[in-house]
């Protein structure tokens, strides 16, 4: 038995945007290792989910827990890419500015970047073939070289956990397969990854675990289990109507290439 905490634990999470629930009584536990993807209808509370956990939003009642300690503790062990949507792409900062800010964790005792600080931010650049645009203006980039530099700063932070919300939005074909290696590459190396998803003809294949949530958790576990006709029916409602053949599909068939569901 494993006596280690979960790297994220999750219990009665209750949350409200103007006495408005979001999230009500969620319990989550995942384990190390694990590749999750979230997925849900539009309002269905996945983004609300991630910020919480980042202690970004605050619940009304329940508790989260990193590595066994408080969100405010925890989450120097979180690397976090956020919703394209959220971030100011005017800044005007280098694509090498902005994966050195994952080192900012990592800085000694003067808050200097130091020579191995450059050296990592290099490496998590080839990673994601980025390398060349390393002094480009991240304004100037495409969506997708844009959500891969934003991979390679949390990869830069060296966390034990990672939370993305949406990375593949906006990205071309090529751009998702490189960061569908990248994850489970990462996986591999003991990480565990949290990722809001919206596309349910390549969910069953990106993720080993699948988190089906509309406001409360419908069902969370290993990926076969949990990716059925009738959970994906109770998570999506009439939602799902125009899409019921492609989920019945997907969840009998190993790969469907395209046709997606709405997302949040």
């Amino acid at each position: 038995m494993n006596s280690l905490p979960y790297p994220i634990q999750v219990h009665d999470l209750t949350v409200s945007y103007q006495r408005k629930p979001v999230l009500y009584g969620v319990d989550l536990e995942i384990e190390a290792g694990s590749l999750v993807g979230v997925i849900g209808p539009n309002g269905a509370g996945k983004s609300t989910l991630i910020k919480t956990i980042m202690n970004m939003v605050r619940p009304n009642g329940g508790f989260v827990k990193i590595l066994g300690k408080s969100p405010k503790a925890g989450t120097k062990h979180i690397g976090y890419v956020p919703q394209r949507e959220s971030v100011d792409w005017e800044f005007p900062v280098t694509v090498m500015d902005v994966v050195l800010m994952g080192r900012y964790g990592h800085l000694g005792w003067f808050g200097r970047i130091s020579k191995a600080d450059k050296k990592m931010a290099h490496e998590c650049l080839e990673k994601v073939d980025m390398l060349s645009y390393a002094n480009r203006q991240i304004g100037n980039l495409s969506g997708g070289q844009q959500q891969r530099v934003f991979l390679a700063r949390a990869l830069a932070q060296e966390s034990s956990i990672y939370l993305m919300d949406e990375p593949f939005v906006g990205v071309d074909a090529v751009t998702e397969k490189t960061i569908v290696s990248i994850l489970k590459s990462m996986q591999q190396s003991g990480k565990t990854l949290v990722i809001v998803h919206h596309d349910l003809a390549t969910a069953k294949n990106y993720f080993d675990h699948l988190l089906l949530l509309n406001m409360r958790k419908i069902a969370y576990g290993p990926t076969p289990k949990v990716f059925t006709e009738e959970l994906l029916q109770k998570t999506y409602g009439g939602r799902l109507t125009v899409f019921s053949e492609m989920a019945s599909q997907a969840a009998k068939q190993p790969e469907i290439e395209t046709a997606k569901t709405i997302g949040e």
